[in-house]
């Protein structure tokens, strides 16, 4: 959460609620579930850490003034290193989905190039794996493993598919979709 937090404010600063609803605009279903506090806790988090400062500004007549969130250097650095790593596999594929729809609706880097990333090292893996099961005896239960991690990259690769078709769509298209 904290680094699709970083990506949206690098497009721009925001305050907490307009950035709750950028989040929520760009993650779909996934960010229905996700609450107010979540990304005040949050940039609470990502400021103590210094990764973002905040500066308030004046509220309207009939609001309170606003804390306006804006990423530091490090933040900026942040944001960078993450949307490079292609650490996979993990446990749960939300966090790629996070730096996907982060990515785009920042316009930080094209969805279709980290899927590209992510596919480059996923290939290099499978083949590691699929070399070691023919290494193990048919028997062996290291054999086993190995073979649920390739089955395990295989599917992980066509869920980047299935990514690659919905990130390819022109704008248009895919928000009828």
């Amino acid at each position: 959460m904290q680094d699709a937090v970083l990506a949206m404010l690098a497009k721009e600063p925001s305050h907490g609620y307009r950035l709750r609803a950028r989040l929520r605009q760009a993650l779909g279903p996934l960010g229905e579930s996700m609450n107010a506090g979540q990304v005040y806790v949050t940039l609470a988090r990502l400021e103590k850490a210094g990764l973002v400062a905040a500066e308030r500004s004046d509220g309207l007549p009939d609001r309170p003034d606003r804390k306006v969130y804006a990423l530091t250097p490090a933040g900026q650095q942040r944001v960078s290193a993450w949307l490079s790593e292609v650490n996979w596999p993990k446990a749960n594929l939300t966090e790629f989905h996070l730096k996907l729809a982060a990515a785009a609706a920042a316009r930080l880097a094209d969805p279709v190039e980290l899927v590209d990333a992510q596919r480059r090292e996923l290939l290099r893996r499978l083949g590691e794996a699929q070399r070691a099961v023919l290494a193990e005896p048919d028997d062996s239960t290291a054999g086993l493993l190995l073979e649920g991690v390739a089955l395990r990259l295989q599917a992980d690769l066509r869920w980047l598919d299935a990514c690659e078709r919905v990130w390819s769509k022109p704008k248009n298209e895919s928000e009828d979709a």
